[in-house]
């Protein structure tokens, strides 16, 4: 069981269930200071670069929708059962479309109605979160 998340750090997101996950973009280097994930998904259009802890790597283009969506599931399924005991990350470029997107299908995962995930994640985690038409239809029939 790794230290969990502080829930005032930037980024952090409380699920209903108590479950700390961090959100960011890639493109926003993480400070000295910043806590690692013990464990994080990225949601990218090509192989990330590498990093010290465990990962796993959704293709994903930017504004789009998972190329595999059963194996996006799979992942977003384990990282929902990972932040039980471990800091999980979900990043992608920006943190807002694919991130939000993740983070509204893990709440569905944590008990959040589908129609209502969407709104849940831009009221705690970033208000422009989830960028796309298909993006929030994603999340409803997740």
């Amino acid at each position: 069981m790794t230290d969990p998340w502080n829930p005032a750090d930037p980024g952090v997101l409380r699920l209903p269930s108590g479950r700390l996950v961090r959100g960011r973009g890639l493109r926003r280097p993480l400070d000295g200071s910043a806590p690692t994930p013990s464990y994080a998904l990225y949601l990218l259009g090509r192989q990330p670069p590498p990093v010290t802890w465990e990962f796993r790597w959704i293709r994903w283009p930017d504004f789009r929708l998972p190329a595999d969506r059963a194996e996006a599931r799979a992942a977003l399924t384990e990282a929902w059962e990972r932040a039980a005991g471990e800091r999980v990350e979900i990043a992608c470029g920006g943190g807002r479309g694919r991130t939000g997107t993740a983070l509204a299908c893990l709440a569905v995962l944590d008990g959040v109605p589908a129609e209502e995930a969407v709104d849940f994640v831009r009221s705690h985690y970033d208000r422009r979160a989830v960028e796309t038409p298909w993006q929030k239809r994603y999340v409803r029939r997740f």
